[in-house]
């Protein structure tokens, strides 16, 4: 019967991807409800697959279907009495059973999944992972006050949180911090650093805390609260930290990042033992990290392989490395950066760390990101930025699908280093390549840091300020060298993309 069917073809997602101009596989495809045992529990499905088709991908809801069966096959074996709804076990319960209906059916609890980073995850089986997404679309709504929870949404809170949009950010975790008065102290004081501190800040405070946390479980258990944190405490957690396996920047951050949230609960609180709790000598001095940067010839290799990539992460990075931008400010780019201006090329670059800045491109530069901006508008319409994530438009491309996508490619070519190792890759090293070419041509600071974007010269005492048209006069020459050395690299670059060496 058509109502006890829940079709693709009725879900969001199928709207989505219409809109994508793909080719649609399993069209007909559709949920039979009828599987499930109960009306309820049939109700109960049909509710979660149509939440969830407003938030997945059409091919994410196919492969759904398989799970769905399982689940259904588990119920039917498992032959439950008196059961009409999922609601009528608690959720741990509910997984159990299924854990032990997959050993009984020889179905595997967990996998391994080999990374971008040369090494393997234990992942759960993502039947369970399926079965328990549904299960927590059941439970009623939370109505505890979200600061109260241990998993903090970020979009509950009701504040202005400090996002960089390249980062897809939801939630907060206290769960780990095992201490029932510490995690609530801790709540309270990132609470308020939320309110002028960016997120990417607060998770490396919440990450700290935990490690912290950790620690007085382990050697502390009497340690309930941080009015009873004290300086012979705090030593032993530091000698402890600078006997593991982790690096120099690393220790430092985390002192810092701990002294943050240690102290802001002092002030909340008014516990003066946090006053002076740490000395300036706690944080090790700064060592300068060794500068790493791509050679010409590594450039080259690389380029020569990113160009066969999917043709809209092949603009954006090559772009980037024209831009000698963070990657940040490259993924942001918005659909109204470009412009004229005394008939030299500009761009305005929305700085995700700073501030918006402007500086002269030359015409191919213009022309490739204006293709990357065709190419998006044809995909997806009018959007706010040119580079955007497939899977919401609204957003910008997501820096780890940038990093999958090259470090997947680094592992499949087998693509060495100058040195013969499989490549470190890193969006910033782009920036150092463009950097230090500009070094190279004898610039002085001052112009090297506008094209760069810098907001201060830490060797610079006075500023000499340069309009737009006295630097694109300035700074032609080297734009055009630059331009000159990056199409050199571009090795493999097909023809379609041969019309951003021309001129107007």
């Amino acid at each position: 019967m058509e109502e006890n069917r829940v079709y693709y073809k009725e879900l969001a997602c199928y709207e989505k991807e219409l809109k994508k101009q793909i080719k649609i596989k399993c069209q007909d495809g559709y949920f039979d409800l009828m599987e499930l045992p109960t009306n309820i529990m049939r109700e109960e499905m049909r509710s979660y697959i149509f939440e969830r088709g407003k938030t997945v991908s059409y091919s994410t809801i196919c492969h759904d279907k398989t799970y769905y069966k399982q689940v259904c096959s588990f119920l039917c074996q498992k032959n439950l009495q008196n059961v009409n709804s999922f609601l009528d076990i608690p959720q741990e319960k509910w997984i159990q059973l299924l854990k032990g209906w997959m050993l009984q059916t020889g179905k595997p609890l967990t996998y391994e999944k080999p990374n971008v980073f040369g090494t393997k995850n234990v992942i759960t089986a993502y039947l369970i992972q399926y079965f328990k997404q549904f299960l927590i679309f059941l439970q009623p709504e939370d109505e505890q006050d979200e600061i109260t929870k241990d998993i903090w949404r970020l979009d509950t809170l009701g504040i202005e949180v400090k996002k960089n949009p390249i980062y897809n950010v939801v939630t907060l975790n206290f769960s780990k911090i095992v201490q029932p008065d510490i995690r609530e102290e801790v709540k309270r004081a990132i609470f308020m650093n939320l309110h002028y501190e960016a997120v990417g800040t607060v998770q490396r405070e919440l990450s700290a805390i935990r490690k912290f946390s950790g620690y007085l479980k382990k050697e502390h258990p009497e340690i309930n609260s941080c009015i009873d944190i004290d300086r012979v405490i705090l030593e032993g957690f530091l000698i402890h930290q600078n006997t593991e396996n982790s690096s120099h920047k690393s220790n430092s951050d985390n002192v810092i990042k701990l002294r943050n949230v240690l102290e802001g609960i002092g002030k909340l609180y008014g516990y003066s033992n946090l006053d002076s709790l740490f000395l300036n000598t706690d944080v090790p001095p700064e060592i300068q990290p060794e500068f790493k940067n791509y050679s010409d010839a590594e450039i080259k290799r690389l380029n020569a392989k990113i160009t066969e990539l999917d043709e809209q992460i092949a603009r954006c990075l090559v772009i980037h490395q024209m831009l000698g931008t963070r990657i940040s400010d490259t993924l942001t780019l918005e659909c109204d950066c470009l412009y004229m201006e005394n008939e030299q090329n500009m761009i305005r670059i929305h700085q995700v760390k700073t501030k918006t800045f402007e500086k002269p491109i030359s015409a191919e530069l213009s022309k490739l990101i204006q293709m990357a901006l065709d190419y998006t508008r044809s995909k997806y319409g009018e959007t706010k930025y040119i580079f955007v994530d497939e899977e919401n438009s609204s957003r910008p491309m997501q820096y780890t699908t940038i990093v999958h996508k090259i470090r997947g490619m680094i592992l499949k070519e087998n693509l060495l280093d100058d040195a013969g190792n499989l490549f470190k890759f890193s969006t910033h090293l782009f920036r150092h390549y463009y950097g230090v070419k500009l070094t190279e041509m004898h610039l002085d600071d001052w112009t090297i840091a506008r094209l760069l974007g810098h907001k201060r010269l830490g060797s610079v005492q006075h500023y000499r300020k340069m309009s737009n048209q006295k630097m694109a006069d300035e700074t032609r020459d080297i734009r055009n060298m630059m331009t000159e050395i990056l199409y050199k690299t571009l090795d493999g670059w097909g023809e379609e993309y041969e019309q951003i060496r021309q001129n107007d």
